[in-house]
């Protein structure tokens, strides 16, 4: 039994499922995010500059967390991290440190769409899009913390 468990485990702890189910979606929120700050920046240069500046880090990240998952499917581990800053941490030799740092960084852009009012200026299918990355993020996160917790009680 402890070795099925053991085997399961892994599967959630894998690089792949944690691209897939945790950075896609964080890059969904600064995709969204980015787009949502386009909209309020439409009058104001610095704020489109931003935008723009989120957007391409969305994409930059998204390309990272897919790069992962071929790695992971090929059998190889990966070059670079989940993300542009956890890529940055590599400089000094904490790369896991900075991937909590983004982390942070994607929670505030989350807390900051719901508290300032922008999640209603989300289209219909972008909210789909946030209704997704939110569930995917917010269940694979509880997942992997319970199979820490027990592999810990083990």
């Amino acid at each position: 039994m402890k070795d099925q468990r053991k085997n399961g485990d892994r599967f959630f702890l894998k690089p792949a499922f944690q691209a897939l189910t945790i950075g896609v979606p964080f890059c969904v929120f600064k995709l969204l995010f980015g787009l949502l700050a386009m909209r309020a920046g439409e009058a104001a240069g610095p704020i489109t500059v931003f935008a723009w500046l989120v957007i391409v880090w969305a994409m930059a990240d998204l390309v990272m967390n897919l790069v992962r998952v071929a790695y992971h499917a090929a059998g190889r581990e990966a070059p670079i991290e989940y993300c542009t800053i956890a890529q940055a941490g590599r400089l000094f030799k904490r790369p896991g440190f900075f991937l909590a740092v983004d982390t942070l960084i994607s929670f505030s852009i989350i807390c900051f769409v719901l508290w300032s009012g922008w999640i209603t200026l989300l289209s219909t299918s972008e909210s789909y899009f946030w209704y997704a990355a939110t569930t995917l993020n917010l269940i694979s996160i509880s997942v992997v913390n319970i199979l820490i917790e027990l592999r810990r009680e083990s």
